[in-house]
């Protein structure tokens, strides 16, 4: 029986340090406990943290592949890939960031294609900074997540690309209100962050969910929704962002090119 193609989520901001990473590996955490076989690709090329956050051994990047597939030499993505653990795979970014130059947006497509049928959900972080790849990764996923904060320069920027998404008929992103980064920054109420960027807000991730000694988990290369201390101190919270992950899930999946081609 022919696998279901994978859902593509992309998670995307119009700044940095908004929390994209977190959310990502969070979510990649949720759906391996639903028994879902995922990929992160890491498409923050200059200077993603996927890898690193998660301490696996990428001794092949997202680079290789894009080498590979221009040279004839790709044959299968799992060759690429590092697991983190039985259900999640990583294709990190380039170790060398000279090299991010160096991979042509139409490559992108072409990864997606090559894993979509052999993942339940593929999760792609992105840069904040619009480019050839992180306008493939929007244009080919199913669903977007786009992330805000309480910052102000965050927000107005928010405004203009919810806009462009209004443009380009893109109806299939959900806007994600980040409190628990920057918790000092209590500069607008939920009310007034509606009605700066002129849109609704699908899904806030609380305060409570603000986590003191985050880095001691990266360290040790830990995704918070699959660590027992925190799924148990952090219960109300974990339970939002698992109805979130089934929520996107249910969403209507774009007919892209990619699932046609693939």
């Amino acid at each position: 029986m022919k696998k279901d193609a994978a859902r593509i989520i992309t998670v995307f901001s119009c700044k940095g340090g908004v929390g994209k990473t977190t959310t990502t590996l969070n979510l990649a955490g949720i759906y391996s406990l639903m028994n879902k076989k995922v990929l992160i690709m890491d498409l923050d090329l200059n200077s993603g943290g996927i890898a690193v956050s998660l301490n696996v051994n990428n001794e092949k990047t997202i680079y290789n592949v894009a080498d590979d597939m221009s040279n004839n030499r790709f044959n299968e993505i799992y060759d690429y890939v590092c697991k983190y653990n039985d259900k999640i795979d990583v294709l990190s970014c380039p170790k060398d960031p000279r090299n991010a130059l160096k991979i042509d947006s139409k490559y992108i497509e072409l990864i997606i294609t090559s894993a979509i049928y052999k993942y339940d959900v593929i999760l792609i972080d992105t840069s904040h900074n619009i480019n050839p790849v992180t306008l493939t990764a929007l244009d080919k996923c199913d669903n977007t997540l786009f992330m805000i904060t309480n910052d102000p320069v965050d927000l107005k920027n928010a405004k203009s690309m919810i806009s462009i998404f209004k443009d380009t008929e893109n109806e299939n992103f959900k806007v994600v209100f980040n409190s628990s980064k920057d918790t000092g920054k209590d500069y607008f109420s939920l009310f007034d962050v509606k009605n700066i960027i002129k849109h609704n807000v699908d899904y806030t991730i609380d305060k409570s969910f603000y986590i003191k000694d985050i880095d001691k988990y990266v360290i040790d290369g830990e995704i918070l929704t699959l660590n027992k201390k925190i799924r148990a101190s952090k219960k109300g919270d974990i339970i939002k962002l698992t109805k979130l992950a089934n929520s996107l899930l249910e969403l209507k999946s774009k007919s892209s090119e990619v699932k046609k081609n693939a």
